[in-house]
């Protein structure tokens, strides 16, 4: 899908940009072919890419939601090289943004990014290459936006005439409606006050209409060219299945049957240290990769995923989505990821040769309530107004780990209900363990019958007490009965707290099925 509209159309305020710089003037169609074969290697663009490389050029604001490996960066990168000029790039990752200027530079193509952690000397290498204008792609993260250097360096940019755009990566976390809100984000509004007549392009693998919606409100997005393709990776095939007490059998057995490059994410520093010695101990060279190891480490940990035939990383999902392979031929959570939006982008590292690829999560039900603990840490005290915003996002990502809950012991598509999440219909992909596989349903109606008497006579009960009290005498063991109650919040019989505590309360519909059951098939 994409949004109709004149690439060429103007920006208010280009009055204020530097003629010289030639926003509103076509290129030519050869001249950007030319680009993209010297710079990229690339004969044609992929879909999505030129309507808002052309945009850009154009002096246009542009919202790009391209799946996950997709090219999204190139939409920003082959218009700095086209017009020989700089473009901002904000990034949430220092991983991510390390990667692309890894990148870059192997093409010969002049990067470097601007962090918290970078040395003092490197800091001023990089702003004398800036004052020379050697410079054609710099990475920032969101926070350095707030320093009166940053914001000199842009109004110099401006008026030299050395800045072609800013483009604002993983535009998502803006948006308390998406998957991975960073209050940072939401002063990125500021761009559009720093550099009134500069074409700002935003990026996303997965933004569903409310989010979109936020992005271009908050960023202040212009008229923009809206370019939103399918996020189905029809190469990819999804699986998802209970963790055992101990993985390590099936982990060995689904790296040993991969294809190049394996990428396991782990939640905690922890649990990737401890996964990597794991493997190591099983004659499988895998290598560690989060926030705790030293730059030296970090630096070594992502050569050897770049340059070894068939690396093995354990990494945190923040670093494990800083790198870059095409020939990834499985990843793999060891834990339940936090939303099914989140997932798509993690598991998205897979397969972008366009080769078959395996996604797989191993799960326990415990780590829905470990997670939603986690969820309910992160909440930041202020006044009354920022209380009742905070609540809402608490909210809201309590409902998105249920929902990916949902997708992991549900017996529908994966992919169909992943894409649902994003706000895609597609049909099953008949790639996944559950278009695969032969559940076979069986009638619940008699159990769901006692689950909702027992939350009649006692309403707002926790699951866990719920599931214990139902289990005692029972032929159902506990995780049975707290299935089972999961499923009726997602089949909307049950209603559940948003507060990660896990509450239940009878809805209206339940109290018409305690009046007059109906048969419930479901496969358990």
């Amino acid at each position: 899908m994409a949004a109709a509209g004149n690439p060429s159309a103007s920006t208010p305020g280009a009055g204020r940009v530097p003629s010289h710089q030639g926003w509103g003037l076509p290129v030519p169609d050869d001249r950007l072919a030319q680009a993209l074969q010297q710079h990229f290697g690339w004969e044609s663009f992929r879909p999505g890419q030129r309507a808002v490389v052309e945009a850009l050029l154009a002096g246009r604001d542009c919202l790009a939601v391209l799946p996950t490996g997709a090219g999204k960066s190139l939409c920003y990168q082959l218009p700095a090289l086209v017009r020989q000029g700089l473009v901002v790039v904000v990034s949430p990752l220092v991983a991510l943004m390390q990667d692309q200027v890894s990148q870059m530079q192997r093409r010969g193509i002049a990067a470097a990014c601007l962090h918290r952690g970078l040395p003092p000397q490197e800091r001023r290498q990089l702003l004398e290459r800036l004052r020379d204008r050697r410079l054609r792609l710099l990475y920032l993260a969101p926070e350095r936006l707030q320093a009166e250097a940053t914001r000199q360096l842009l109004e110099d940019g401006i008026e030299t005439g050395q800045l072609v755009a800013l483009a604002v990566d993983e535009a998502h976390c803006i948006s308390a409606w998406g998957h991975d809100f960073r209050p940072d984000y939401r002063r990125l509004g500021q761009l559009r006050a720093l550099c009134p007549g500069v074409p700002l392009v935003a990026l996303s693998a997965t933004a569903g209409p409310q989010v979109r919606a936020d992005i271009i409100r908050l960023l202040q997005l212009r008229s923009p060219l809206v370019q939103v393709r399918s996020a189905r990776r029809p190469n990819l095939s999804y699986g998802m299945a209970l963790r055992p007490a101990d993985p390590l059998p099936q982990v060995l057995e689904a790296v040993c049957a991969a294809r190049g490059a394996v990428l396991i994410y782990a939640r905690t520093r922890r649990s990737v240290e401890q996964w990597a010695a794991r493997l190591r101990g099983a004659d499988i060279e895998a290598i560690a990769y989060h926030a705790g190891l030293d730059p030296e480490s970090r630096q070594l940990a992502l050569q050897h995923f770049q340059d070894h035939p068939a690396p093995v990383l354990v990494a945190t999902v923040a670093f494990g989505m800083g790198v870059d392979r095409a020939d990834v031929g499985l990843v793999l959570h060891l834990d339940l990821p936090a939303s099914a939006e989140g997932y798509l982008q993690e598991s998205g590292r897979a397969g972008r040769d366009g080769l078959p690829a395996r996604c797989l999560v191993l799960f326990d039900p415990a780590d829905r309530v470990s997670l939603g603990w986690a969820i309910r840490s992160t909440a930041q005290p202020g006044a009354e107004a920022h209380q009742e915003a905070e609540r809402l996002r608490q909210e809201l990502a309590q409902r998105q780990l249920r929902r990916m809950e949902a997708v992991a012991e549900g017996e529908d598509c994966r992919e169909q209900a992943l894409l649902l999440a994003v706000g895609e219909l597609v049909p099953p992909c008949g790639r996944c363990d559950s278009c695969l596989g032969r559940f076979r349903a069986t009638d619940w109606s008699g159990q769901v019958g006692m689950v909702l008497q027992a939350l009649e006579a006692r309403s707002g009960r926790d699951l866990r007490g719920l599931a214990e009290q139902l289990a005692e005498g029972s032929a159902l063991n506990q995780e049975r009965w707290a299935w089972l109650a999961r499923r009726l919040v997602q089949e909307e019989l049950l209603s559940e707290s948003n507060d990660g505590s896990q509450r239940l309360w009878l809805r209206p519909v339940a109290e018409h099925y305690l009046r007059d059951p109906w048969p419930l098939h479901w496969a358990a």
